[in-house]
């Protein structure tokens, strides 16, 4: 295995694009099987002034990287190794040189509810059963792709196989949003990249929050809306917690809560990394009622949750360290996804996440982008996140 990544920031797509791609083919020295693409949403208002367009972006890549399987999305931030390269213009490219690995991509859209509802768009290959191993890549637009819909039909169809990915960012309207598949450009739907071989994906997904007060049992719920929590008025379980907390983290409450629901109610003593995390969307104090973001139904484990700079690093961290130290397997790669809120929204330092990944596995080639919506496994499942940085860890496989 062979992998490298390059970017530029050149205000010009054309001439950040020779410049990437240069770099990468010059630090690969082999022959490119599959390549990922991140470029800054700046170029699609520059391109056409430039008289080099977001189509003959794909094209060339194409062509100079000699693979049709090329994939990849526009984006608000891209990743690129060590880097955050917030708010400018900026492509990142990611290849990779697999010899003897399946690879399999398409371009899915969602069929209008109906009777036929569904994904179209499956390739006879990757419609069959997945190889062991293998993880999927999706990025989609925000617009015209249920996301979460895609990653349940995965979750049922094709059990254990881990997606990560992102929904395309910096996108303001409907159309605006760009996926790459091969020479081709698209403006809905997802493209989709199906990978395996001998070496193993890992994955590190990040939510950056930490439990607050004691795990409490559903007892009354109606779709998002939580009721009653181990028998009591859930806001009455909130304030009780509440008043056990120190200040800053009273503080922390009061600038945005969250739930995190035990993946598997069969772990006794969930810790982080068991949870998977919703942002509270309302707090009905008359009522009793909290409503998040996800459906709930009684019996579940749920347990608040607070979110700070230093709780995310520490959680980062901690994360990859497991990953990256499970039975001394090797890093050669990684892929990021990374949410808009997090960066300088959240940390106080620039390259914050990236830098970290690169600190713990390091200096592997990275890629990826801030996304409007994080794709990554939790408890074996696959989720939408929010908030979340979502890594895919190319790792000598285990023996």
């Amino acid at each position: 295995m062979r992998f490298a990544a390059a970017f530029s920031t050149n205000s010009r797509l054309e001439t950040a694009l020779n410049e990437a791609c240069g770099a990468v083919l010059d630090e690969l020295d082999a022959r490119v099987d599959v390549a990922f693409v991140f470029f800054s949403a700046d170029y699609l208002a520059t391109s056409s002034a430039e008289g080099f367009s977001i189509q003959q972006l794909a094209s060339r890549l194409v062509d100079q990287l000699g693979t049709e399987n090329v994939i990849g999305c526009s984006g608000e931030s891209i990743v690129a190794n060590q880097y955050e390269l917030e708010w400018q213009p900026a492509l990142a490219l990611w290849v990779a040189s697999l010899p003897g690995a399946s690879i399999a991509a398409c371009h899915l859209e969602f069929q209008t509810p109906g009777s036929d509802a569904g994904f179209t768009g499956w390739s006879d290959e990757l419609a069959g059963p997945c190889p062991e191993g293998a993880a999927m890549f999706a990025m989609s637009d925000p617009y015209s792709f249920p996301m979460d819909v895609f990653l349940h039909r995965v979750n049922e169809d094709r059990e254990g196989v881990p997606v990560f990915g992102g929904i395309a960012s910096g996108a303001d309207q409907p159309g605006e949003a760009r996926l790459i598949l091969g020479s081709q450009i698209h403006q809905t739907g997802a493209v989709l990249a199906r990978i395996s071989g001998n070496f193993q994906i890992r994955g590190v997904v990040s939510q950056g929050c930490r439990p607050i007060g004691s795990p409490l049992v559903i007892t009354k719920a109606e779709r998002n809306e939580i009721h009653e929590l181990g028998g009591q008025p859930a806001f009455k379980q909130l304030q009780a917690i509440f008043e056990t907390l120190p200040t800053r983290d009273k503080q922390l409450v009061n600038r945005g809560l969250h739930v995190g629901r035990v993946i598997s109610e069969y772990i006794d003593r969930p810790r982080q990394g068991d949870f998977l995390i919703r942002n509270v969307v309302q707090i009905d104090q008359e009522s009793g009622v909290i409503a998040i973001a996800d459906y709930v139904r009684p019996g579940q484990t749920i347990q608040f949750q607070v979110r700070d700079q230093e709780t995310a690093h520490a959680e980062f961290k901690q994360l990859l360290s497991e990953a990256v130290g499970d039975q001394g397997a090797s890093q050669h790669a990684a892929l990021m996804y990374s949410c808009n809120g997090r960066g300088t929204r959240l940390f106080a330092v620039e390259h914050h996440d990236a830098g970290l990944l690169r600190e713990v596995a390091g200096p592997i080639p990275v890629a990826g982008f801030f996304a409007a919506g994080e794709l990554g496994p939790v408890g074996g499942k696959n989720f939408l996140h929010g908030f979340t940085t979502s890594v895919a860890l190319f790792q000598d496989r285990r023996r």
